[in-house]
């Protein structure tokens, strides 16, 4: 503990924002860093903890209280060792991760918790200005060879990992750049695509080949596979859910991927002549999540005329619900920067009818006030409020409502069995085709980048250990890890 008290002395610091007016105006990062001086008070706000809950909290199993103290004693590379032996890419987590690490913080108990991604970012941001980063190739290879189907987190960190057992990897990637969802998935107000580069061409230096537009089972035959040794399926969740609702069919109702995709691809040089544009319209977003707030800043940077959110479920607490004491992750309201930037919040909504003209064109929502009925031992009941029906003007309605489980091309011609949750099965991420492994969103369903990089780099060791008997890859455990 590098400084005794320094939770009392100092309180929590977070990176600010530019003014909306500023930031709204562009797609690009707007968060104005922590000075210098006083990351080394927040790391002396660690506190050392007999048990640092923070561990358990991350699921890489971050060792949060001694990279603290090193930044506390402004021992900078060896934070960045530390840091970097457990997670392989900080600086995604830095700007993408939602901290559960914070929410079981025990200073959270009495205090606001310790900045541990903040300072996570800070750490990983000075090794790359200070060229602490570097390629580090594998001084021998093994002759095996194996494929990893998905550029996302989870695949990014098997290949680097594997390559570090010196493994010959190839990632391949069916979209036109690497990265899944963290390129064309979140926007770039919250992680410029940069960043993804930055971190490829180290993966390129360490010797992992990348294959983009190369979507295996349709234009990459299975069988072309059988070259490699193994295989790693780490192609995520990305079956979008959508809603059984009248009118669903009508121009101007878009997933949100589209939109979000669309609007990455345009930053960047593509032209899409179709693109959907929030431009002068009244947009609602159905749902409520990480994904709904993106298309209300995506919303807002377009210039739409209102943006409104709807969410079905009840609004949560300001503060910790009961339900969820520390050091569980809480139900509670979350306000990201996007909401800040303008845009009406609806709870205990559902859309009854899209209503579109003549042309087919969308014109507006019908909607009805719901309240849910709890019973014990039964599913929660969802119950409309009579006489609550409202029609809403919308030229654009955003659905951000989740994804039902993985695509089943590969399982299908791989012969890969599904699990009751719709995902591909596995144990110890091992498929029932022994040389074929899964992680991530595909594996697990929907979840946090935090978790696809441990799952990647879980299915690394077990695929080390198939392919050589032993390994030496690290793991922060034994066997299956646990749904968050």
């Amino acid at each position: 503990m590098g400084k005794i008290g320094g939770f009392k002395e100092y309180n929590r610091a977070d990176e600010s924002n530019l003014a909306v007016a500023e930031r709204v105006s562009n797609y690009n990062e707007f968060t104005i860093p922590v000075p210098k001086d006083k990351l080394r008070e927040q790391g002396s706000r660690c506190m050392d903890c007999g048990i640092p809950f923070c561990h358990s909290g991350c699921p890489l199993g971050n060792l949060i209280p001694d990279f603290n103290d090193m930044v506390h004693q402004e021992e900078w590379q060896s934070a960045l060792e530390i840091l970097q032996s457990t997670n392989n890419f900080p600086e995604f987590t830095g700007r993408l991760c939602p901290a559960p690490c914070e929410k079981s913080c025990v200073l959270g108990i009495i205090k606001d918790p310790v900045s541990i991604e903040n300072i996570e970012k800070s750490i990983v941001e000075r090794g790359f200005a200070e060229g602490w980063i570097k390629p580090q190739p594998p001084k021998t290879r093994t002759g095996k060879t194996v494929a990893v189907i998905g550029s996302g987190p989870a695949g990014l960190a098997a290949a680097q990992q594997l390559n570090r057992a010196g493994h010959t990897v190839t990632v391949f990637e069916r979209d036109n750049a690497i990265g899944g969802l963290l390129r064309y998935g979140i926007p770039n107000f919250k992680l410029e695509k940069g960043i993804i580069d930055r971190r490829v061409a180290i993966l390129e230096a360490e010797g992992i080949t990348f294959k983009t537009n190369v979507n295996v089972g349709v234009n990459f035959s299975v069988e072309e596979l059988n070259q490699f040794d193994s295989i790693v399926l780490c192609g995520g969740a990305t079956e979008r859910r959508s809603l059984p609702t009248k009118g669903i069919e009508s121009k101007g109702v878009v997933q949100a991927m589209d939109f979000l995709t669309q609007q990455t691809k345009v930053l960047y040089g593509e032209s899409i002549p179709d693109q959907v544009k929030a431009t002068g319209k009244d947009v609602i977003v159905i749902g409520g999540g990480d994904t709904g707030s993106d298309c209300i800043g995506t919303s807002n940077r377009h210039g739409a005329k209102s943006v409104t959110n709807f969410e079905i479920l009840p609004k949560p607490p300001v503060g910790r619900s009961e339900s969820t004491p520390w050091p569980f992750w809480p139900l509670q309201l979350k306000t990201s920067s996007s909401h800040e930037e303008g845009c009406d919040r609806n709870w205990l909504i559902n859309t009854k009818e899209f209503i579109s003209n003549e042309k087919g064109e969308l014109t507006g929502l019908k909607t009805v006030e719901v309240q849910w009925k709890m019973t014990p031992g039964q599913r929660p009941e969802l119950i409309e409020k009579e006489g609550s029906e409202k029609i809403w003007p919308c030229d654009l309605a955003l659905l951000a409502l989740g994804f039902t489980g993985p695509e089943k091309t590969l399982s299908e011609q791989l012969g890969i069995e599904i699990d009751a949750r719709n995902n591909y099965k596995a144990h110890n991420y091992q498929t029932n085709v022994p040389h074929i492994f899964t992680a991530g969103d595909m594996r697990r369903g929907q979840s946090l980048i935090v978790w696809a990089i441990s799952e990647g780099r879980e299915a690394a060791r077990e695929v080390d250990l198939f392919l050589m008997g032993s390994t030496n890859l690290p793991t922060k455990g034994k066997g299956d890890l646990p749904s968050l």
